[in-house]
């Protein structure tokens, strides 16, 4: 999986923002972002919509490996949802129900 919160960096980087202007650009706390790093979690959708607003691309372009689009269904998009709500013990646990399927 993507690791969503390097490619966040990296396209903050590339506009040369800081953490702060990309909380001034999105309309999120600086507080909210910043908890995502240190706590390693992912964002909420509705978080992400409001960063790819600030970047200018949309959610299927922040998914993306390489130049391919993404497009996430409703269904996928209510799983990333639920799976940003869990803590790294969790998603451990479901992680290893899904290999096992």
């Amino acid at each position: 999986m993507k690791d969503i919160l390097t490619t966040i960096t990296t396209y903050r980087e590339q506009r040369g923002w800081t953490e702060y202007q990309l909380a001034e650009e999105s309309g999120l706390p600086q507080s909210t972002i910043s908890s995502w790093y240190r706590k390693k979690m992912i964002p909420t959708v509705p978080s992400l919509e409001k960063i790819c607003t600030a970047f200018g691309i949309t959610l299927s372009q922040l998914f993306a490996e390489g130049d391919e689009p993404v497009s996430l269904t409703a269904s996928q998009r209510k799983l990333l949802e639920n799976w940003s709500k869990l803590d790294e013990e969790r998603q451990a646990v479901v992680f290893a129900l899904i290999e096992k399927m």
